[in-house]
């Protein structure tokens, strides 16, 4: 049996590694104090989850348990990306949902991505839900929840293959990283009339590949490599989950989500003009005048799938984004982040090209870097933000942005510092015109770091 640890009640989602801090034990526990958060709020009924990974089965009807024990039905998806039960949220009369997933951390890792009466939860509500568990007595509903199961595989495809349509035939390659998005995407592509060259689509929790997280560019060497050797017009790539995607062009270009996100922008705004567009502070700087130029109001927020989506709901915005892949579609589609749709989407972009690549190319880019992670002790990153925040001076007349850590804006690029909300890193990205310029901030950022803290191992 393992004890219940507040450490995996994270910002987002609930995160742990499987015999350490996450058991069966643990997923009833947190199935049972979800249950009777639903039950307050009215909700009879949960959808539940999961991906691939080995842990899943037996934590999966864990959970099940636990919410059947606060009185709550349950409806089992089974084998799913997490779009997929955020979707069964919007279409099965069931406003919560549960996925059981470790999305794109290693192979012992597991955790729970989670929807209450139709919000997703983060912060607070996350944490009151360990308090819940803690302050319980243990007793179950008088009468307990249902259980029944659910293919929802068909109506998913469908509603989007009847929605999306591409402009003309077109061969793709497809990189799931033996994560679960592999049991669709092949489908779903070829549904809308693709031609599908599948990479690594066999769901195998152990990742024998590659790790599924198309956020870093040696995951998706395969995918460049089958673009090079094949005559595959695009790549996309899925992480452990499916509700972050990846695209590669022909000549092997990685097209990361801030500049996706001008593309789905455009077509967007054509729709609703005017409209507010968000996106978090990781971001390009070339997005906010693309989404100018297209007619809409450029909104800088938090990283945070939850806090995007939660602040989706309150502007009302068609469209958020983050530079990690989450793309959230409010236009056409529900508000939640979903990679498979958003490949869809981008496909039917595309198709209206004769040349894809070109397209995705053209748009604006600097010299930049991938996420660069500082990696500390639990609980330090929180601390060494803080001290950033009060400390750190940078010399010149740079603006700076401190809705989350700091992004320093020069006027030939950008530097940012921010804190993880998952793992005890500080997450660095910088951007800039020239390689020259790009050396200089990081130089600062190098300076206000070691200073606050002399003995920080940098990744640059």
């Amino acid at each position: 049996m393992v004890n219940l640890s507040k450490t995996i009640f994270k910002a987002y989602d609930i995160r742990g590694i499987i015999g350490k801090t996450l058991d069966a034990g643990v997923a009833r526990q947190i199935g049972q104090a979800f249950g009777r958060a639903a039950m307050a709020k009215g909700e009879k009924k949960v959808v539940i989850g999961r991906d691939g990974r080995l842990s899943g089965p037996e934590l999966a009807a864990a959970l099940a348990q636990g919410l059947q024990a606060a009185g709550v039905d349950v409806i089992d998806l089974g084998v799913v990306a997490t779009p997929m039960v955020y979707f069964g949220t919007n279409v099965l009369g069931a406003a919560s949902g549960i996925m059981v997933t470790g999305s794109h951390n290693p192979p012992d890792y597991n955790g729970f991505k989670m929807v209450l009466a139709g919000e997703a939860i983060y912060g607070d509500t996350i944490t009151a839900l360990y308090q819940s568990i803690v302050d319980h007595d243990g007793s179950s509903a008088a009468t307990p929840g249902a259980y029944s199961t659910y293919d929802i595989r068909a109506q998913y495809l469908q509603r989007i293959i009847g929605d999306v349509k591409i402009a003309r035939p077109i061969k793709i390659a497809v990189d799931c990283g033996n994560g679960v998005a592999g049991a669709f995407a092949g489908d779903l592509y070829r549904g809308m009339g693709c031609e599908v060259i599948e990479l690594f689509c066999e769901v195998d929790g152990t990742f024998p590949n590659h790790h599924p997280d198309p956020a870093h560019p040696e995951n998706l060497q395969d995918l460049i490599r089958c673009l090079q050797q094949t005559d595959a017009e695009i790549g996309l790539a899925f992480d452990g989950d499916g509700d972050r995607l990846g695209i590669v062009t022909k000549d092997g270009q990685i097209i990361y989500p801030d500049r996706q996100m001008m593309l789905f922008a455009a077509d967007v705004l054509s729709r609703n003009p005017g409209a507010e567009i968000l996106y978090d502070v990781k971001c390009t700087r070339h997005l906010a005048p693309y989404i100018e130029k297209a007619g809409g109001k450029p909104l800088m927020y938090k990283t945070g799938h939850s806090l995007v989506k939660a602040k989706l709901k309150e502007t009302g915005s068609p469209l958020g984004g983050e530079m990690s892949g989450h793309i959230f579609f409010k236009d056409r589609w529900y508000g939640f982040d979903d990679g498979l749709y958003a490949g869809a989407r981008m496909l039917e972009i595309l198709t209206k090209e004769k040349d894809p690549s070109a397209l995705l190319n053209s748009l604006p880019q600097s010299d930049s870097t991938p996420e660069l992670h500082l990696h500390l002790k639990e609980g330090e990153n929180f601390a060494l933000m803080d001290k950033l925040r009060s400390d750190a001076v940078f010399p010149g007349n740079e603006r700076i942005i401190d809705i989350d850590g700091l992004r320093v804006e020069y006027a030939d690029g950008f530097g940012l510092a921010r804190s993880s909300n998952t793992t005890p890193v500080i997450v660095m990205r910088f951007e800039a015109e020239t390689p020259e310029a790009l050396a200089r901030i990081q130089g600062q950022f190098k300076s206000v770091i070691l200073a606050a803290k002399p003995d920080a191992e940098l990744p640059f």
